[in-house]
């Protein structure tokens, strides 16, 4: 039979005793630690998933109000535009140039069909006198024949208030009627 084993002495005691033995004890705390090391990699790599989120929807933020900045300066920029040429002087300088005139008085009608104020035409301001033009062309003033019916030009002979620098002045009509005007709108 063999002899039972001697207790150990001296340094082998003192290291027996730090150091735990391989059994039962060993093998239930791995699973623990194992779990343990999965929980906090697991919720480490979900924090890094939601800063980037977080941070992706940062940039997009930033984006969208760079952008909202920019397209409320040009909504401004276009306001002040309309804003400018909606301006009475700006409409009545613009009506001007496409040939427009003040209307005259209205006439209104009355519910039961009499006519209510004296209805008169709308007829243009005179324009100031033109500047003098620059040298006339002497090949146009040859080709051209005065017209002794021509009631239009001024005490001055310059050319009737309805010529504009784009064009010449309408002939007037047969019989000496007054040209045409437009209605005030």
């Amino acid at each position: 039979m063999s002899k039972p084993a001697a207790p150990l002495k001296g340094r082998a005691a003192r290291l027996a005793r730090l150091m735990p033995s391989p059994g039962p004890s060993t093998a239930a705390r791995t699973p623990f630690v194992l779990l343990v090391v999965l929980l906090l990699g697991g919720g480490l790599i979900t924090l890094l998933l939601l800063n980037s989120a977080l941070n992706e929807g940062s940039f997009k933020l930033s984006e969208l109000k760079r952008e909202t900045t920019e397209l409320t300066d040009e909504q401004q920029a276009l306001q002040r535009d309309v804003d400018s040429r909606s301006q009475p002087d700006a409409l009545e300088r613009r009506a001007r140039e496409l040939g427009m005139v003040p209307g005259g008085s209205p006439a209104f009608l009355n519910p039961d069909g009499t006519v209510r104020g004296v209805p008169s035409e709308a007829t243009a301001p005179p324009s100031p006198s033109p500047s003098p033009s620059p040298t006339p062309d002497p090949d146009a003033t040859a080709d051209a024949a005065p017209d002794p019916d021509a009631t239009a030009a001024g005490p001055s002979g310059s050319a009737p208030a309805s010529a504009t620098e784009s064009g010449p002045a309408p002939a007037p009509a047969a019989g000496n009627s007054p040209p045409p005007t437009s209605p005030g709108r």
